[in-house]
Formats: C-alpha cells, structure tokens, sequence
C-alpha cells in the first residue's frame, strides 16, 4: 500500500513531512498514515504536471485511450483487493464497493479509453474562398479534487475525461479516504502512464486544495464537495480566470404519485436514501408522497427501513455500513435534534444501533423523519440515511415542494403516466431526472447539476468537452480573393 505523494512518478514524502491518520470508521481502528501535501507540494505537483504536459498532449489519441484501457483491465484484475480497500476506508458495505463502486471505475476509463480518438472537429460552412475548422485542444495542467463519498469512482469519474483529452492531472483526493486513489495511481504507472502525467497529493482542503483552487500554473479546476467550498474556489480562481466545473450539494427530491407501482417504488426509494448511508450528493432524500397514497407507502416503507441489515461493511452480508468519520456522524445526528427542535417527527430511526459491537464506529440507524417543507431538515444536505417526508394533493404542489430548494442536483419520480412523467421531468429544476428508478448513472450520460448544486458535467462527451478548448482556424484556399486593404 502506497502512502506517499505521487509527484513526477515518484512515490514521496511532503516537503513538511506531515502525516494524516486514515481511520478505519466501523471501529475507529488506524488502517494507516498518508503524506500530507501542502502548498509547496502543490507547486512541486504543478511543475512535474507541466513538464509532462507537452508529450502527453500530443501523444496520439489512441494510444492514451489504450493506456486507460490497460487501466481498467487491470482495475478488474485486482477488484477484490480494491473493493476491500475501499471498504476499510470509507466504510461502504463491502457488496457495495464489489458489486457497483469498482465495476463502476473500470466501465468509467474504460469509457473514456475508448472515447479517446472520437472527439472530432468541425468544418464550419463560412464564405466562398475559406476553409474553416474547429479543433480541439486540451487544457493542459488540471486540478481536480475529489470527495471522501466515493473515492475510487470519483478519480475515474475525474482522470478518465482529463486523460483522455490530453491533459495532465495534479489530483487531490480526500484527507479522510485516500487509499484508493492512491492505488489507482499504482496501477496507472503499470498500465504505462509517462511519469509526471498523473499526480496525487492527499491533504487537506484550507491547505492543499485552495492552493489548487488558486494555482496560476493550473487552467482548470474540477470540484465534487459541498456547496459553501464550491463557492470559494469559483473566488479562489479568478487570478488566472481559470475554467471551473462544480459537482456540488444536493437534496433530491422523490416525487411519488397517486398511480406508481408501490412495490417498486418504496424499493427504490430506499436505495435513492439508504445505498451508501445516504453519503451521496444526488441522494433521494426528500420523499414528497401523494396524500392518496401516503399512508400505505409510509407503512411499506418503514418496515423496509427498520429491515436493512446495519453492521461491519467487511460483511458481505451487511446493506448499510457507518457513517464515513466520526465528525460527520456528529453532524448528522445535530440535524436529528435541529428537526426535533423545528417540530418534526421521527416515524424509524434516529438513533445508533443498539448492537454493542458497533458501538465504537460511526453508526445510525435508517431515519424517516414527518417535517414540514420550509425546515431546515428539508432544505439543507444531511448527507446520511436520513430522508423527510412530504405529502401532496396535485401535480403543481408536488412540484412547488420538489423546487423548493437552492439545490438542482439530482430528482426522482414514480408513476404510471407517461405524459405526465415527461411533464414533470421536464419541470423538475434538477440536472438529472430518473423515472420510476434512482440513481443511475453511466459513463455515457452527464452528471451534474444546477443552481446551487454546481455547473459543468462529469461524464459523456460533455465532460471531454470539458477538457478542452475548441480553436477555430481559418484557411484562405483562393489567392484571387480581394484584399481589404493593400500596399503601395
């Protein structure tokens, strides 16, 4: 296991020679310590990235894509031992980090790698006597910063279009969860990547990141996190007017109807809060229910909640694991008693297992909350298996309540209605809209939000455009065209 700052291909130590404990959060137990970077290893990362940077972009497109390839290949080749990784560190259900976060990163850069040499130009039809194209070039040195949720996804989701495009990375995952960036890093020089195109400083986000946020040496920065520090990068960038791309906060609104299949949607609506402990930006964690209806979904829908094997997320049998640090535990239980506070109802949860061998991790039980639209527990990302209930009478006030919000990430709905599916999907403020499902996500379709919840897309020609800058290049084919001015 790799614990150092992966700088020009190298495995080393920050300039400071700081530490940062990596806990495990089922027990609290110390899994390892990793290097910590700072400003100065941002700036050693920057350099190393630069230098790489004129091979690396015009290295032919094929050849990049074969090498994110290998990658994946190989990501498969040790999916046992990156699953478990992923685990330890974050605490995911280990079916989870086997069954969907580390397929997932292998179908990301496997996506990207074939992705590579089909981002084409354009011929542009301008006036007789010219030839006009439009090429696309990429950025050159980008900065990337990933979230603790997802770790392992998140670096493809990230280095799969950077790489492909042509750029080099300077990427900084998580303090809390590391590990498997750091692995992908491993792999990535086994599948042939030249040193100094891809570097990795964990650290922490006041030091490391904002000196990401405000390189003069860095043209793009690529944020998955929370709102408020999504607000101070786009401040941090405006040195070198640097491309921004913001995957932020979340509170996805599920909308049920009077006519869905029951059955289907108090299953899904569970994965949408409960997969991953809720710890997702695009979680469903409003659950706005047609009055006629309510009643039955909530009875239905509560017993599956109390249902859901809680425990060691290294049990294969385990469907929610703990919470991903003891500081973010602490902050979702302060919402447990904000809601209590503002008059809302626990109608399951809310508490720690009573289990006495998970007393020393990060737990909480599935939590389904009765609260009024304009609480707080209703309007702020959680960002835990807690969701708050709402209850509707028609269309126009389930979308009030679904649009009540500053976020647009991510929304649901469930019903039998095909033109009003399409109606509502097309109301619905959110970058993504699933019908009678939840998230879903592939690496062929855009990932991201608006309004508060960010702008710029992970994933899909909408992220290798992302990467690039488009270069217009006009070519006089006639040399009897008039000038417009001559000498003489």
């Amino acid at each position: 296991m790799q614990t150092g700052l992966l700088i020009g291909g190298k495995f080393v130590d920050g300039d400071a020679g700081a530490r940062i404990a990596v806990h495990d959060p089922h027990d609290g137990s110390l899994i390892t310590e990793v290097a910590e970077a700072r400003e100065a290893d941002v700036d050693r990362a920057v350099d190393a990235a630069t230098a790489a940077a004129p091979d690396w972009g015009n290295t032919p497109a094929a050849e990049r894509g074969r090498i994110l390839l290998r990658l994946a290949d190989l990501i498969e080749h040790h999916a046992a031992d990156l699953a478990l990784l992923e685990t330890r560190d974050t605490g995911h259900p280990l079916r989870d980090t086997r069954g969907l976060d580390v397929p997932r990163t292998a179908a990301t850069f496997r996506y990207f790698g074939g992705m590579a040499d089909k981002v084409e130009g354009t011929v542009i039809p301008v006036e007789r006597g010219f030839l006009n194209y439009v090429d696309r070039r990429p950025l050159g040195v980008v900065g990337q910063i990933v979230p603790w949720n997802f770790p392992v996804m998140f670096t493809s989701w990230k280095l799969g279009p950077a790489l492909a495009a042509g750029n080099t990375v300077v990427l900084k995952p998580s303090e809390l969860t590391p590990l498997s960036s750091l692995r992908i890093g491993e792999l990535l020089a086994e599948a042939g990547l030249p040193d100094g195109v891809v570097n990795i400083v964990p650290g922490y986000g006041a030091t490391a990141g904002a000196r990401i946020a405000g390189h003069p040496g860095i043209a793009k920065v690529a944020f998955t996190g929370s709102t408020p520090v999504g607000r101070s990068i786009v401040a941090a960038s405006g040195g070198n007017l640097k491309r921004v791309q913001l995957e932020l906060g979340g509170k996805g609104a599920n909308i049920v109807f009077e006519d869905a299949d029951l059955a289907a949607a108090v299953a899904g609506s569970a994965f949408a809060i409960f997969h991953n402990q809720g710890q997702a930006c695009i979680a469903g964690s409003r659950l706005i229910l047609h009055a006629a209806i309510a009643d039955e979904f909530l009875e239905r829908f509560t017993a599956l909640a109390r249902s859901i094997r809680v425990g060691n997320p290294k049990d294969p049998a385990t469907e929610m694991g703990p919470l991903t640090s003891p500081a973010h535990r602490d902050r979702v239980q302060s919402f447990l008693r904000i809601a209590a506070d503002e008059g809302g109802t626990v109608l399951t949860g809310g508490t720690a297992p009573a289990d006495p061998d998970l007393a020393a991790g990060c737990y909480l039980d599935p939590t389904v909350i009765s609260a009024e639209p304009g609480h707080r527990i209703a309007t702020e990302e959680v960002f835990g298996p807690v969701v708050v209930v709402h209850t509707f009478d028609d269309e126009t006030e389930g979308l009030r309540i679904a649009n009540g919000t500053e976020y647009g990430l991510g929304a649901g709905l469930w019903t039998r209605d095909l033109s009003r599916a399409h109606r509502v999907a097309r109301d619905l403020r959110a970058g993504m809209v699933w019908v009678n499902s939840y998230k879903r996500v592939n690496p062929g379709s855009p990932f991201g939000g608006v309004a508060g919840s960010g702008y710029g897309r992970d994933m899909g020609f909408e992220a290798m455009h992302g990467y690039t800058d488009p270069k217009s290049v006009w070519i006089n084919v006639d040399a009897d065209l008039p000038a417009f001015y001559s000498g003489g």
